[in-house]
């Protein structure tokens, strides 16, 4: 039987488990994602020589939702998978690898991971639905973003619905001050309300700071109140967080 390790990052948890090469790994995903309870499957494939003297990664990465379903960006799965390959593979500090947005370069220092961001783009200017305003970005993945007084005002009927219209995640914001800001998510591929997106949470600060809502470095609450950094520098958005490392299969 393969042996793989279990990971959670803020409140994310995955399987991660490394191939040799490329191929189709949907029904692993959904097997092993049901069996461990995860919100995702992580495949890493190590860098050959060429790979590395190129485009100066580690390893290659494959990414797979709970139901089989390919994503091309995961901000706490970045996070996950960095420690992974810190703890199992490598004992270094800069770890970076390619996925289907390009090059994520990531930082480890201990158990908090710091992922650079590929860069955003907006899908869709503001526009009104139910009285609220929300604006879509694509931060890796697709998401919509509306602003709400309480984020206990997360609404999960009008999340599937969001979703279903748009293919995209949606997520509810509450602005605690111009430092702190509070996220919910409803997230594709998982079909329910998450306890943290980190892509999710990258979408909502874009969304208030570019309203100068908030500073350029903050800090996020997701559901599993874990606390997630988020710094905007020269252009470039730091995420940041701790890992866990739960167990070995």
């Amino acid at each position: 039987m393969e042996k793989y390790s279990l990971y959670d990052a803020s409140g994310n948890s995955f399987v991660i488990i490394q191939k040799n090469q490329k191929e189709d790994f949907s029904k692993l995903a959904i097997k092993l994602c049901q069996k461990n309870k995860t919100d995702g499957l992580i495949v890493v494939i190590l860098a050959n020589q060429k790979e590395q003297d190129l485009y100066g990664i580690d390893f290659t990465w494959l990414f797979y939702n709970l139901d089989g379903s390919t994503a091309s960006m995961c901000g706490n799965g970045t996070r996950a998978v960095a420690l992974y390959y810190n703890q199992k593979i490598k004992n270094k500090t800069d770890i970076n690898f390619m996925s289907d947005v390009g090059i994520i370069k990531t930082k480890v220092d201990k158990n908090v991971v710091q992922t650079t961001m590929p860069p955003s783009k907006e899908l869709k200017k503001p526009f009104k639905i139910d009285d609220k305003i929300w604006w879509m970005v694509d931060t890796g993945v697709p998401h919509m973003v509306t602003i709400v007084e309480n984020i206990n005002m997360f609404d999960k009927n009008l999340s599937k619905r969001l979703r279903d219209r748009y293919n995209t995640n949606v997520n509810f914001v509450q602005i605690k001050n111009k430092t702190t800001i509070y996220v919910r998510t409803f997230e594709r591929g998982v079909e329910d309300e998450t306890k943290a997106c980190g892509t999710g949470m990258v979408a909502s600060f874009l969304w208030l700071h570019k309203q100068n809502l908030v500073e350029d470095k903050i800090v996020v609450y997701p559901k599993s109140g874990e606390e997630i950094t988020i710094l905007l520098k020269n252009g470039i958005i730091h995420f940041q967080g701790a890992v866990t490392f739960v167990k070995n299969i």
